[in-house]
């Protein structure tokens, strides 16, 4: 491979970032360990971030953005990830500071690759993406302090987004009764047919009382959102349930006491998608292609080509995308 196709955001002699599909040398990539053939790229908020020139996500420029791609290696100095293997690579730095999934290749160091599990296809890994896989790490960590159906209803914020909706389709996967809290109220038919038993709109997760405690309203909850709404989960929270932290849409800083902790038991779980240990990810991944696996993927799907990518990181900043956007490099 000497010429691939990639998405490049370079900054111009005015200090605006560009993005657009360019043809781009085989020196353009990193070396690394493996030369991955791009099958599909899922699309995620801060892939936006990077191509708006955020330089929190990405210091230099021209990148290629793209924190998700599937594909199959083409070049190997590893052998237990051998050359035709189809395999998954999601968050570490791909997409930040090395280049990403859009575009034709990437090349990655060994440890960020993940063999694709049997029953999963290289485009439904990417439908389900970071996204589903921080839904599912956060259950999975509910799971090892105890969470289970029977305690009663789980809170899913911000859910009409990625990691919102993936969450809801998991939980339901597993037994649990969802209580969706979205402020897109146009959303809730299709909330429900992921499996939410109960939309609310985001003013109901937001307590302005400034009570420490409150009366239980759930069981656990999956935050994508963070600031009030997150202090809000937590003094609403059952006793030993488990609130799962994974987002920051609305806020970083976190107002709470320990009341919830030490009264409640509440458990406040932090989940770091980006950096999970290899041996846990791949235990993550094979749960999402078994137990875990979304009964209703193709509704939450949008495949497009890669040229289309660019406008859809401008609606996904403005809030305006619905589940999945995933760019088929093969179209």
């Amino acid at each position: 491979m000497e010429n691939y196709k990639a998405l490049v955001v370079r900054e111009n002699s005015e200090g605006k970032f560009v993005k657009q599909i360019e043809t781009v040398s085989r020196e353009f990539l990193p070396e690394n360990d493996i030369l991955i053939k791009v099958a599909y790229a899922g699309l995620n908020y801060k892939d936006a971030l990077s191509a708006k020139g955020n330089k929190g996500v990405t210091r230099k420029y021209p990148h290629t953005p793209g924190v998700d791609a599937s594909g199959i290696i083409e070049e190997s100095n590893t052998d237990d990830l051998p050359v035709g293997m189809k395999v998954i690579v999601t968050s570490y730095d791909l997409g930040m500071n090395t280049k990403g999934g859009f575009a034709e290749y990437i090349s990655v160091p060994a440890e960020w690759v993940v063999p694709l599990p049997e029953s999963m296809s290289l485009k439904d890994a990417m439908v389900m993406g970071t996204a589903a896989y921080t839904a599912a790490l956060a259950l999975h960590k509910m799971e090892l302090c105890g969470q289970h159906p029977d305690m009663g209803e789980i809170v899913v914020t911000g859910a009409s987004g990625g990691v919102g909706s993936m969450a809801i389709a998991i939980l339901r996967k597993a037994g649990y009764r969802i209580i969706a809290s979205s402020g897109k109220q146009e959303h809730y038919t299709w909330l429900r047919q992921l499996g939410a038993k109960k939309c609310i709109n985001r003013d109901e997760v937001s307590d302005e009382s400034g009570k420490p405690l409150l009366s239980p309203a759930w069981a656990g909850a999956i935050d994508t959102v963070g600031g009030n709404t997150l202090a809000t989960l937590l003094k609403r929270c059952g006793r030993n349930g488990s609130v799962a932290a994974c987002g920051l849409v609305s806020s970083s800083e976190l107002h709470t006491t320990v009341f919830p902790f030490i009264l409640n038991g509440v458990n406040l779980l932090g989940v770091d998608s980006a950096e999970t240990p290899r041996n846990i990810r791949m235990k993550i991944w094979e749960r999402l292609a078994g137990d875990l696996r979304p009964e209703n993927l193709e509704s939450m799907e949008l495949i497009v080509p890669l040229e289309k990518i660019p406008s859809y990181m401008d609606e996904i900043l403005e809030g305006e995308t619905v589940g999945r956007v995933v760019a088929d490099l093969s179209i």
